[in-house]
């Protein structure tokens, strides 16, 4: 509904400018006009698919302004007339603004063009022989130059004051927008020598190889999806050998965590298996199985590892894919039993337990505030329907209504999966209304005064959604005191907080099937898609906390030695030829 009436309401503008220019009414005109230009520029982010639905029906941004300056025109013409030298003005100044455009445009997609070529990007590397240019501002940025569309506003609205203002306001927007455009140019001739590859190539490799990388930490994916490399970058900082990250899609690096590591993204599959300057590294370390691996895997210097991005009773810890890595490492004995009862060609001596060193700044406390706080983190609905473990689409919203609901109140925190509606829209809608019911709960609360302190005055309870990498998942951990999760690596990461969990039943299975299906959630209370067994797991008494204990070092491995230890000690093993 709301995206209707931002349509109405940008495209109702037309109409009545149309009006207004004919009559002639130069107040309405100038108005409405303003009036446009803000509902222009709110649309977009009032309504996001907005400016593409309106362009596939070929109503696009270029048309509506070129609509708006015409009638602009007509408003003078009706006013002033079209006789005088000035209306010839006007109508080539807003021509020209057009342009000015087409030029900026083209310089915008010349650099972004060079820039896309270049064979090998980096960070945290001194590649400065190259001569990277800086980046231009964000407006001159924009390749498809949409501010530049916004200073026909100098002409439109000068029209309502007559002929003479309109085109002085036309000539100062052909002036500004043609020095915006020009100053692209400096920007397009350093980013020339970043189209050399064979330089490019060049100086990139001596910088590796001063660099001297012994452990490669390789990922491909979409970005989306980056939360898989990102949650591996602290751990390697912290081994005794050093680390380098690879990446194969540009613009990857933007969208990992601030890291010491030094980051080479090559694109091309040519580019990488000819890279020399990674020859001295002896480990290679893979956490999703996509099908840009088999070009580092290609790579016979090279020892293997996979690692996975979560340790879970999901599929994806024992997919087949894995026998194609020289070694599996898993977090504790449950990583290994999984693969051991999968059956999927992974040999037992080629499994290692090395922990889960992300883990150790978890917190086996509660947070300690005057209401219990639940984190909700439901997964994503997966490639297909056999890997569907999410509670979010047959539970989700009644989940959270229940928490906001129960008495005594509680902090609802929701953390979905960064994947959520990737596959399945109907994840995102049941999503978007469970931010609506937190987000409504949130206004309610900070309205209402409920006396629970000494001096009459009630706390607010500060429910939160989380979105993106920030704060993170484990920081969501320490600020709760009670988690509920579907099948995910979620559960056994936070098996390191021993605090009290459930996990949501979408199979229908019996409870000692599903158990034995699925044994991260033995220590846990299981809650059926009728929310069977929330009101035991909220407002019990907690009888598992020793389960817990022993299920989390069945899960994760023992305490001692710690998880960085016996990571560094899984790297080093590698070296001594073990």
């Amino acid at each position: 509904m709301g995206r209707l009436i931002v349509i109405a309401a940008l495209l109702g503008c037309y109409p009545v400018l149309l009006v207004a220019a004919l009559w002639p009414a130069p107040v309405l005109f100038g108005v409405v006009a303003a009036a446009s230009y803000l509902i222009e520029y709110a649309a977009p982010r009032a309504a996001r698919p907005l400016p593409e639905l309106l362009g596939k029906v070929h109503l696009g941004i270029t048309l509506r302004f070129a609509a708006r300056e015409t009638m602009a025109l007509l408003l003078v013409a009706r006013t002033a007339g079209a006789e005088l030298p000035w209306f010839a003005a006007l109508a080539a100044g807003m021509l020209a603004i057009h342009a000015v455009r087409a030029l900026h445009t083209g310089l915008a997609l010349r650099l972004r063009q060079m820039l896309s070529r270049m064979p090998v990007t980096t960070r945290n590397l001194d590649v400065s022989a190259l001569s990277s240019p800086k980046m231009p501002p964000g407006p001159l940025r924009d390749a498809r130059s949409v501010p530049f569309l916004y200073l026909d506003a100098l002409p439109v609205l000068g029209a309502v004051l007559g002929v003479v203002p309109a085109t002085a306001g036309a000539g100062v927007a052909l002036a500004a927008g043609l020095a915006a455009a020009l100053a692209l140019i400096p920007y397009v001739r350093r980013a020339r020598p970043l189209t050399d590859r064979a330089r490019v190539l060049e100086v990139v490799s001596e910088q590796v190889e001063k660099y001297g990388p012994e452990v490669i930490l390789y990922f491909s994916g979409a970005t989306a999806a980056a939360y898989q490399a990102r949650m591996w970058l602290p751990t390697l900082e912290r081994i005794n050998r050093r680390a380098i990250v690879v990446l194969r899609e540009r613009g990857m690096a933007r969208h990992l965590e601030s890291t010491t590591l030094p980051m080479v993204c090559i694109p091309s599959s040519a580019d990488l298996m000819s890279f020399r300057a990674l020859a001295g590294a002896k480990l290679c370390l893979y956490v999703a199985n996509v099908g840009r691996n088999v070009h580092m895997l290609r790579i016979p210097t090279l020892r293997s590892a996979f690692l996975n991005h979560g340790d879970s009773d999901k599929e994806a810890s024992f997919n087949p894919f894995s026998r194609v890595y020289d070694e599996v490492w898993v977090a504790g004995p449950a990583g290994r039993d999984r693969y051991r009862r999968a059956r999927v060609g992974v040999r037992d001596e080629n499994i290692h337990e090395v922990g889960r060193p992300q883990l150790q700044g978890i917190s086996t406390e509660g947070p300690g505030l005057p209401y219990r706080t639940v984190l909700y983190a439901p997964t994503w609905e997966g490639w297909n329907d056999d890997l569907f473990h999410t509670s979010l689409i047959t539970m989700g919203p009644r989940l959270v209504r229940a928490l906001l609901d129960h008495q005594p109140p509680l902090r609802v925190v929701y953390k979905p999966h960064p994947l959520t509606g990737h596959r399945d829209k109907s994840a995102t809608r049941a999503h978007r209304k469970i931010v609506a019911m937190i987000e409504a709960a949130e206004l309610a609360k900070s309205k209402a005064r409920h006396p629970s302190r000494a001096d009459g005055t009630a706390p607010h309870i500060r429910h939160l959604v989380v979105t993106g990498h920030s704060p993170h998942l484990y920081d969501c951990f320490n600020e709760c005191d009670l988690l509920i999760s579907d099948i995910s690596s979620v559960v056994a990461d936070f098996l390191a907080s021993e605090k009290p969990y459930a996990v949501t039943n979408v199979t229908g299975l019996p409870e000692r099937a599903f158990h034995e299906r699925y044994p991260s959630t033995e220590a846990g209370t299981l809650l059926g898609e009728d929310l069977s067994g929330l009101a035991e797991f909220l407002d019990g008494e907690d009888t598992l906390a020793r389960a817990r204990v022993k299920l989390r070092s069945y899960l994760l491995g023992p305490e001692y030695p710690d998880a960085m230890a016996r990571f560094n000690a899984a790297v080093e093993r590698v070296f001594s030829g073990g």
